[in-house]
């Protein structure tokens, strides 16, 4: 029997426009809203992940991000 889908938590979340706009494009193409699109994504986080890629994503933002916030 599946899950029943239930949005247990809401929270304030600040997004990049770019970031914004792919998880849109996401949601609309996979048929979700984007609180499903994102709860899809966290429950599925190690399974669509590539982790080589996360991690040299992530040290690169990590290394604009200062810059990108003035």
């Amino acid at each position: 029997m599946p899950k029943r889908f239930r949005l247990t938590r809401r929270f304030p979340v600040a997004m990049t426009e770019d970031g914004y706009r792919r998880l849109r494009k996401f949601s609309a193409e996979a048929g979700l809203d984007e609180g499903e699109a994102l709860s899809f994504l966290f429950e599925n986080f190690n399974s669509v992940i590539h982790e080589e890629n996360l991690t040299v994503k992530l040290r690169l933002f990590n290394s604009e991000l200062e810059a990108r916030k003035k």
